[in-house]
């Protein structure tokens, strides 16, 4: 087991391009290392793993659903990282909360004895949706807590502003390291502690899981029959759905549905459609495609401002398939 090994931390509010921006750096990540990547998403189905998900033996990735990463003290988190490490044995480790989440209050655990001569923590990487920010919506207020603290503050989709929006932007922040970007494609060497390495190896001293904490178990799909999930946390509602590999979809027609849908706040997918799997990323009501090499399952995921009719959603969905 290695010591010390470099871990970012890569956090923002929902829909800023924190995905986006891990999958651009797993694309650069040298040959003769291995890499690791822990997600904690806000809904139960488990799918950013799924968005990231590559056939790259070197990267390996591992998916906290439920917007749990930081609480029930910690060991949600303990137990997964175990699991983690144990299995990549890896030389960087990227971890990713939810929007939702609370980075300090992770921060702080991960710089906690149990985790110490293990993990070497990196300064945080913030990533917000420039855009949305200089039109004066507010990051959420635990985010807006941790920005001061983090070592480089990622403005995205930066390609909406104009120069004077974004020299406007700017001199509304905090003195801290900042990067506009597109896309999250973000050169690795820009990455706060890239030049960091992992130390040598050492005696397997991971902290021993809580007893009774595993992993979750895995489901039975069958054709027809979708498994359907809800989570309700800090005012969202979101609902999650997994389909048997068999099952293929109208990728327009879910498009058109979802841009349809009142209180949506975020959409996310893995869809086998029109012959191809495809993965679905859209916030603020733009989304996009993009060929996906994930083959296990179809996946769907929606966060609402409001509790909505999960039954009839599913129906609706259903009914797009071929």
């Amino acid at each position: 087991m290695l010591k010390h090994i470099p871990t970012h931390v890569i956090t923002g509010p929902l829909g800023a391009g924190k995905t986006s921006l891990i999958r651009h750096l797993l694309t650069q990540r040298p040959q003769h290392e291995r890499w690791a990547v822990l997600v904690n998403e806000f809904g139960q189905i488990g799918l950013d793993a799924a968005l990231l998900h590559t056939t790259d033996a070197g990267i390996s990735l591992t998916e906290l659903p439920g917007g749990c990463l930081c609480c029930v003290n910690g060991a949600p988190l303990q137990v997964a990282l175990v699991q983690l490490l144990r299995r990549a044995q890896p030389q960087r480790l990227f971890i990713e909360p939810s929007g939702l989440g609370h980075p300090a209050t992770l921060l702080k655990q991960l710089a906690e004895g149990t985790w110490q001569g293990v993990l070497a923590i990196q300064p945080a990487v913030m990533v917000v949706d420039a855009h949305r920010l200089a039109s004066g919506e507010q990051l959420p207020d635990a985010q807006r807590e941790a920005l001061p603290g983090v070592g480089l503050l990622v403005l995205n989709k930066s390609e909406l502003l104009n120069n004077r929006s974004r020299q406007a932007l700017l001199a509304s922040l905090p003195d801290i390291q900042w990067q506009w970007t597109q896309q999250g494609r973000l050169p690795f060497n820009l990455l706060p502690g890239s030049a960091c390495v992992a130390g040598q190896r050492a005696l397997d001293s991971l902290p021993v899981p809580p007893p009774g904490q595993r992993g979750p178990l895995p489901s039975l799909l069958l054709p027809g029959q979708p498994l359907r999930q809800i989570h309700e946390a800090e005012g969202r509602f979101a609902i999650g759905w997994r389909f048997h590999h068999s099952s293929q979809f109208n990728r327009q027609a879910v498009q058109t549905w979802l841009g349809a849908l009142p209180a949506l706040l975020r959409a996310k997918a893995i869809l086998h459609a029109d012959g191809q799997w495809w993965s679905f990323n859209q916030a603020s009501g733009q989304g996009e495609w993009r060929i996906s090499e994930w083959r296990k399952d179809s996946r769907v995921e929606l966060i609402f401002e409001t509790v909505v009719d999960a039954a009839a959603l599913e129906s609706d969905l259903m009914n797009y398939m071929q």
